[in-house]
């Protein structure tokens, strides 16, 4: 058995940070992902990452804004903990080599983005994300001595010792079929967001909740899971995403009779307003018969307002998703778009280092939920997120790792993996297929968990989500070979977005109120009174979904109105 001090789960940016900054600290490290780590979700960050490098600026101010983005359920100590971490982790970045764009004086440049008080976005054009992943990786080439890549191989469960430390996990390598139990003392889940369990989302095929559905299975608490953020500018004919950095160079959003409609529902931030606030205005628009397209159910992105050498400098990735997805150039015409599901605040319950309920497990970035997001996260505070905790996450766990001995571990949770994907290959095909039913569940949730929400929906979802987890374990498969048998990856993947989707639709029956994302019809006011609370998730004995609560914790910003 391969043995570790730390075992990293997910090569994005949250993984990668965490092994450098463990192998740093002088553990020995495996980092494991599902696919080769360069296609890691990650590259699809494209905006930007914040943090008060202006001198003008303060990370106090910065700290503020996402509490008051978060609609006050941010945790505020771990919200101060990133904001004023953040500026060194930009120079550390720009310092190995992300080439960040600069200004005519040579410094950095900084972008607004929705929710800030001023610029304070970090920027390289539009694919900032894929610039930032790349160079983590070339970093992580140097650490041959000391990191082991596991790439292509599937993490299929987490292993819990007598002792209830987290102290290994059982793995798929997807090229070979070749099943394997890996050892470690600790374990740092980085496996992202469960944007798959909506249909359309702008996450890619591999974003399909498995950390946080293997954490919630070995006991960990879920939380915020009710949060699910809707980006406002993603593209009407596929989903794909446009970028929020288009607004901050100052485009406009219109409805079908040109108008500026933000001027209502955000008179001084207008488009760059936080995101929840942005997409509520789109989709009131497109219900009250003000949308565009032969549906009625867009609006229009114009950035035909924005000079062009500058959309061809900092955009030229959406001018290029503009032409070969919608035929439309976006220097010359507007482009249709629409709120669609973007991001996951909530994930497994952490602290400001990572760990986790479990002794041993720490996770960080999507997977996580500390929570510097809170009801709502702003933009460009993603990346931040997992560079500053999967740093912290790799340091608190190479500093355990050294104080622990290496964990004996016995093969019988492979065994029961081994039996689990035997049996789903040998399923008679009676009845759905996987591929229906994933269908079925994202077409649920994207209309009952939606920007605007009510209990009669929420109901409607919750008995959909619990009649599909029963059908699925009958799902059938139609690969029986082991060298790369995504079906069966696929049918395993199934079970964790099930299991996401139920915590998130329980958590969104229970918060009767409206706050940051989770938009109520039936509760629309926020109330603190009765509401001020996270709400977390885990899996009593028969695998349902219990509910309970969590303070949030204030430092210094007390609950106001949010005004734009």
């Amino acid at each position: 058995m391969p043995a570790h001090d730390v075992l990293i789960i997910g090569a994005g940016l949250a993984g990668q940070r965490a092994a450098l900054a463990a192998a740093d600290a002088g553990a020995t490290v495996a980092i494991m992902s599902k696919v080769h780590p360069v296609r890691s979700h990650s590259v699809a960050a494209a905006g930007g990452i914040n943090a008060a490098i202006n001198p003008a600026d303060d990370w106090r101010s910065h700290a503020f804004d996402t509490v008051k983005g978060s609609d006050y359920l941010g945790d505020q100590d771990a919200i101060e903990v990133m904001t004023s971490e953040a500026p060194n982790e930009i120079l550390h970045l720009e310092h190995i080599g992300v080439t960040f764009h600069r200004n005519e004086t040579g410094h950095l440049d900084l972008r607004a983005f929705g929710g800030a008080s001023m610029k304070r976005t970090a920027y390289v054009a539009d694919i900032t994300g894929q610039a930032i992943l790349h160079v983590l990786y070339e970093q992580l080439m140097k650490y041959s001595d000391r990191v082991d890549r596991y790439e292509e191989w599937f993490n299929t469960s987490l292993i819990r010792g007598d002792n209830g430390r987290c102290q290994g996990v059982v793995a798929r390598n997807i090229r070979t079929g070749e099943m394997q139990t890996f050892v470690a003392k600790t374990v740092i889940l980085a496996t992202g967001g469960v944007g798959q369990a909506w249909k359309p989302t702008t996450n890619g095929l591999i974003c399909t909740g498995d950390g946080m559905s293997l954490a919630y299975r070995l006991g960990a608490r879920l939380m915020d899971m009710e949060m699910i953020q809707y980006h406002p500018t993603t593209m009407t004919a596929n989903g794909f995403l446009i970028t929020e950095g288009a607004r901050g160079e100052g485009a406009h959003l219109r409805n079908a009779d040109g108008e500026r409609f933000m001027v209502h529902s955000a008179p001084n931030k207008m488009e760059l307003a936080s995101r929840d606030v942005v997409s509520r205005a789109e989709q009131k628009e497109i219900n009250e018969g003000r949308g565009t397209g032969p549906l009625k159910d867009s609006v229009l992105l114009d950035v035909t307002v924005v000079p062009k050498h500058r959309i061809l400098e900092a955009l030229r990735e959406i001018v290029n998703l503009g032409r070969d997805f919608a035929g439309i150039d976006i220097t010359r015409e507007p482009i249709p778009v629409r709120p669609g599901q973007h991001y996951t605040m909530g994930g497994v319950k952490t602290d400001v280092d990572g760990e986790t309920d479990i002794p041993g497990l720490y996770a960080a970035g999507e997977v996580a939920c500390v929570s510097v997001h809170g009801g709502n996260r702003l933009g460009a505070n993603s990346l931040l997120d997992t560079l500053i905790f999967g740093r912290r996450s790799g340091e608190h766990a190479a500093k355990v790792a050294a104080s622990i001995p290496m964990p004996t571990v016995s093969d019988a949770q492979l065994r029961d993996d081994q039996k689990e994907i035997a049996a789903i290959i040998a399923r008679p095909k009676t009845g759905r297929r996987v591929s229906e039913i994933k269908d079925e569940l994202g077409t649920s949730m994207n209309q009952y968990c939606a920007v605007f929400r009510d209990e009669e929906g929420m109901t409607k979802g919750k008995e959909i989500v619990t009649r599909l987890r029963e059908e699925a374990k009958d799902a059938y498969i139609d690969d029986q070979g082991t060298v790369f048998n995504q079906d069966v990856l696929g049918a395993l993947e199934l079970g964790f977005m099930l299991d996401c989707a139920d915590a998130c639709v329980t958590a969104a029956l229970e918060r009767k109120e409206s706050r940051g994302a989770h938009s109520r019809t039936d509760f629309t006011e926020r109330d603190d009174e009765n509401w001020l609370f996270h709400l977390t998730v885990e899996q009593d004995g028969d695998g349902e979904a219990k509910l309970a609560q969590a303070p949030v914790t204030i430092t210094q910003w007390q609950p106001m109105e949010r005004t734009y």
